[in-house]
């Protein structure tokens, strides 16, 4: 990675990943340009909030300055707009971490997710988090000068790049500790030249910033504006969750959420409440629009911050949230908490558990109403985190049937995947006499919708859910009914349509069971242990055939994706079911010469049908073309 090396000064290559980022980022950023300067005060702000946390246990830290501040200032000769802090800082280490790599996983997935399209990608980039490296969308040179609080020298970090593929390094002499950043600016950025200009952009984006951001008062004379020797706080630096929901626009609800929330894009929805009681705490929760690039990275936990009577405790207070509400943004500050409080003591602690249960209740909550008023706008949010929330049945048991009536499947009611239906919709549609609530899964929803397991349902109008989120397995292992409706897999056991049948109907199957069992005793013997058992189904009406599991049996769909993942599935066999009507099976019912080639071509076109793979394509195909030719001769 190092290029050059002079004195104690190194040249240094950018991360690929980095170089990436900053040219889409300069490019499809541009037209909201702004956001640079949010982004460094936000950065700004979680080094004084580290600072703060650190201290609590190292009160050296604070080097005998505890008034943690954030300063703006400019140069109109040097043409620089420098933003610093006296936060927690960066050791040698820290800079080139932070500053020339990108520590996030799912980074390779995220670029790969790009499109070229500018106004896409930008909010793509947005939820990524475009932190420090926004600086470049305005500097055509960038300049920090760090140093970690707490250490014994006056030795700092100086870190200089122009945005290209590389960046230099050095030790530099600095007395307090935290960090500076220096903007060289482009030249078509004069307006950024201007206080009142600054100090319109900190309102807009930064007001809520809890420590205080420091200007150098300006006096109107002479047709001009002239800085004072005198400092004055520019934004209202008081904590925004602390004040009464009366005095909290809607604007400010939305740009503390992309401070919190570290997001391009305005939020979903959220909830802001004081719980007072046994604890007493308040909760600024908030849904994002659009779920971040490592949602499936269960490891990845960036969204609820813990603050102690305004006091700023930890980010990624895991246990104030549940893993299926990882998408969660917002804070929650306590009254009763220690301010001394670790992640330790906050996993066997009955407050935190209070305060997690009050959370994950809010949250559900605010999803209920939305289902409940805002149709399109909850259609918006289960795009983007249904299968996450998914989880939820299996996670939370107390919540398991609020999570139940939030969940949306696809169906045979609907034509396309993005047409959703809820469980309560579903029982609303179901027919006289039906007693249960009846899906099938599949890999993807045409291999869903397509099943011949759904072919007597189409032909009687009962609609089926049709489930083809790899979650889905596992989450009806827990979820087995609603409402008192058992759910019902139309691929697995004996189907039985109860009250959904007459009695002539089933006089008939039973029927055709005795007039074709020598038939199916015939194929089971032909195919061996292939199969469990083989029977006449009333399943179909168009497929010759169809493979079913036992009832307690683990589904073919689950046991391919355990195979898929590398993992062992337990040893079961399939049902081989026909149809009496159709002619391959009348043809078989005839056949003796190659009988146990009509066999195999059935149960490998069954397999094919519910998308198992065949353990021998091509003797598959050999058959299949040896049976063409002799029905063509």
């Amino acid at each position: 990675m190092t290029d050059t090396t002079t004195g104690n000064r190194e040249t240094l290559g950018f991360q690929t990943e980095v170089k990436q980022l900053l040219q889409l980022m300069i490019h499809s950023l541009y037209s909201n340009r702004e956001i640079f300067l949010r982004e460094l005060v936000s950065n700004a702000s979680d080094a004084c909030d580290k600072l703060r946390f650190e201290g609590l246990h190292n009160a050296a830290l604070f080097e005998n300055d505890s008034e943690l501040n954030i300063r703006i200032g400019f140069d109109k000769t040097a043409r620089t707009l420098t933003i610093s802090d006296n936060g927690i800082g960066m050791s040698r280490d820290e800079v080139i971490n932070n500053l020339g790599t990108i520590a996030k996983s799912g980074t390779r997935e995220f670029f790969s997710r790009l499109s070229g399209d500018q106004q896409k990608d930008a909010s793509l980039i947005g939820q990524f988090g475009v932190g420090f490296y926004s600086a470049f969308i305005v500097a055509d040179k960038v300049t920090v000068v760090t140093r970690r609080g707490g250490e014994k020298s006056d030795q700092g970090v100086r870190w200089e790049s122009d945005g290209g593929g590389e960046f230099s390094i050095e030790m530099t002499e600095k007395s307090a500790r935290g960090t500076e950043i220096t903007l060289h600016l482009r030249d078509d950025q004069d307006d950024l030249l201007a206080g009142y200009k600054l100090r319109e952009i900190v309102k807009k984006y930064s007001n809520h910033i809890v420590q205080p951001i420091l200007m150098k008062k300006e006096e109107w004379k002479e047709n001009q504006y002239e800085t004072l020797d005198e400092d004055e706080t520019v934004n209202q630096a008081s904590a925004l969750w602390a004040k009464p929901k009366s005095e909290i626009s809607e604007e400010q609800y939305k740009e503390f959420y992309k401070h919190v929330g570290h997001d391009y894009d305005d939020p979903l929805a959220w909830s802001h409440a004081r719980v007072e009681g046994r604890q007493e705490y308040t909760q600024l929760l908030y849904i994002p629009k659009r779920a971040p690039f490592d949602m499936w990275d269960r490891n990845a936990r960036h969204g609820i911050k813990l603050y102690v009577r305004r006091v700023f405790i930890m980010d990624d207070a895991e246990q104030l949230m549940p893993l299926y509400l990882r998408f969660v943004r917002g804070v929650v500050d306590s009254s009763d908490l220690p301010l001394n409080v670790s992640r330790e003591i906050l996993q066997e602690s009955k407050d935190i558990e209070a305060i997690r249960k009050g959370c994950t209740g809010k949250v559900l909550g605010l999803l209920t109403d939305m289902a409940q008023n805002d149709a399109e706008k909850y259609a918006g949010f289960w795009g983007e985190f249904g299968k996450v929330l998914k989880e939820g049945v299996g996670e939370d048991m107390p919540n398991k049937d609020k999570i139940a009536g939030l969940l949306r499947f696809a169906s045979t009611h609907a034509d396309t995947a993005e047409e959703t239906v809820s469980l309560a919709d579903y029982i609303a549609r179901m027919k006289d006499g039906q007693e249960k609530i009846y899906y099938v899964t599949a890999e993807t929803f045409n291999a869903a919708k397509n099943s011949p397991h759904l072919e007597v349902f189409r032909k009687k109008g009962i609609e089926v859910l049709l489930m083809s989120d790899r979650v889905d397995e596992w989450a009806l292992s827990y979820l087995t009914e609603f409402e008192g409706k058992p759910l019902a897999s139309v691929a697995k056991g004996g189907l039985d349509l109860g009250k959904l049948e007459d009695e002539a109907e089933k006089q008939a199957q039973e029927k055709q069971a005795d007039e074709f069992k020598e038939l199916t005793d015939k194929i089971k013997t032909s195919l061996g242990e292939r199969v469990k058992e083989v029977r006449v189904t009333h399943r179909l009406t168009d497929s010759p055939a169809c493979l079913v599991a036992e009832e307690n049996d683990m589904s073919a769909n689950l046991a391919r994706m355990l195979k898929a993942a590398g993992q062992k599935a337990p040893a079961s066999q399939p049902i081989l079911e026909i149809n009496p009507q159709h002619p391959v099976v009348l043809r078989l019912r005839a056949e003796e010469k190659r009988f146990d080639d009509w066999a195999a071509v059935l149960f490998d076109q069954a397999l094919l049908a519910e998308g198992g793979q065949l353990d021998d394509p091509a003797t598959f195909v050999k058959r299949v073309n040896q049976l063409m030719l002799e029905l063509g001769s």
